[in-house]
C-alpha cells in the first residue's frame, strides 16, 4: 500500500462525500478508491468511514485522522513546490569556495553581480588555497585552476590564465641578464607552492619542455607573499598572470622569458555529480561563461 495515495484516497471520499465522485475527481475507478481506503483502515486498525448502501459519513476516529491526513498532503504538496522552484529559479543558500588571490580578485565582485540578479539567494564565498572537500564542506560549486585529477566531479572550462616569471626592475638591474630558463641558476628563486609543489619549474611545452629544478631563496603557499616579496626586489617568482596583473599595469614587476613560458592554465567551475544542478548552480555557472576569464595578455 502506498500510505499517501491511500490517505489521497480517503480525503477525497471524505470531502466528495462518496467513492464514486471522489474517483472521478482523483480519475480512478472506484474499485480502485474502495481498495485504497480499505487498506488504509486496515493498517490503521480503525474504521474511518460508515458505509451503507445510500451513503458514506465519516467516523469520530476518521474525523480526527481527516484533519491530520489534510495537513500532512499539504506539507508533502509545499515540499514538492518548493523543490520544484530550486530547479527553476535560483534560491536558497549557494555557496562558492575559490583560491584565495582568484576568488578576491574575480570571484568576489561575479558573487556579487550574482547575488543582486537573484534576491531570493543567500550567498557564502570561501577563500582557501588548498583543495577543498566540496562534499564534506557542503559547497555548491568551486573554482579550480590546472588539470583536474577528481573524476567525481562534473567541470566546466570557464576561462585560461598563463604561468610568468615575475621579477622587479630593482632586482634585474644588479643580477646577471636572463636570456633562458638556464640563467635562473645565478638568481635567488621564490618558489609559490600552491602552482609548483616542488622545486621545480616548467617551460615550454610538447617536445620542447623543460625542466627547471632549483633550490628556493623563499618558500611559501601564499601567492600575496611572493608576488610582495619580488615586488621588494627578493628575487624571481612564478605565479599566475592574472595574481600580478595590477602589478605589471603598474609596473611593479616585468615577465621575464615569456618566449619560454608553459602552456596556460584551464580555470575551471566543478560541482558534485551526484547532484541535480539546481537553478542557482545553472545561474552561477552561465555568468561565469559570460565573464570569461582569459588571463592571455601580458
Amino acid at each position: 500500500m502506498d500510505r499517501l495515495e491511500a490517505m489521497t484516497a480517503f480525503v477525497a471520499v471524505a470531502e466528495q462525500r462518496g467513492f464514486s465522485a471522489a474517483a472521478r475527481h482523483l480519475g480512478i475507478s472506484a474499485s480502485a478508491a474502495t481498495r485504497m481506503v480499505a487498506a488504509l483502515e486496515e493498517h490503521l486498525g480503525i474504521s474511518l468511514l460508515q458505509r451503507t448502501t445510500r451513503s458514506v459519513t465519516i467516523t469520530d476516529a476518521g474525523a480526527r485522522y481527516l484533519d491530520q491526513a489534510r495537513h500532512i498532503l499539504q506539507a508533502v504538496d509545499d515540499a514538492e513546490s518548493r523543490a520544484r522552484a530550486e530547479v527553476s529559479v535560483p534560491t536558497g543558500h549557494f555557496v562558492v569556495a575559490a583560491p584565495s588571490v582568484f576568488g578576491r580578485l574575480q570571484v568576489a565582485p561575479l558573487m556579487c553581480e550574482f547575488l543582486e540578479a537573484n534576491p531570493n539567494v543567500t550567498g557564502e564565498l570561501t577563500l582557501a588555497d588548498r583543495m577543498v572537500n566540496l562534499l564534506d564542506e557542503g559547497i555548491d560549486v568551486a573554482v579550480r585552476i590546472g588539470a583536474l585529477d577528481d573524476s567525481s566531479l562534473r567541470a566546466r572550462v570557464v576561462g585560461k590564465t598563463r604561468r610568468v616569471l615575475v621579477a622587479s626592475s630593482g632586482y634585474l638591474a644588479a643580477r646577471p641578464r636572463i636570456r633562458k630558463p638556464a640563467d635562473l641558476t645565478k638568481h635567488r628563486l621564490i618558489q609559490f607552492t600552491s602552482l609548483a609543489r616542488t622545486p621545480e619549474w616548467r617551460f615550454g611545452q610538447g617536445a620542447t619542455e623543460q625542466r627547471f629544478a632549483f633550490r628556493p631563496a623563499y618558500v611559501t603557499n601564499s601567492a600575496d607573499a611572493a608576488i610582495g616579496h619580488a615586488e621588494r626586489g627578493g628575487g624571481i617568482a612564478m605565479v599566475l598572470s592574472y595574481q600580478v596583473a595590477e602589478a605589471l599595469t603598474a609596473g611593479r614587476l616585468s615577465i621575464l622569458l615569456a618566449q619560454h613560458e608553459p602552456p596556460p592554465l584551464p580555470i575551471h567551475l566543478v560541482y558534485p555529480a551526484s547532484r541535480l544542478v539546481s537553478a542557482s548552480l545553472r545561474a552561477f555557472i552561465d555568468l561565469a561563461l559570460q565573464r570569461n576569464w582569459q588571463f592571455l595578455a601580458n
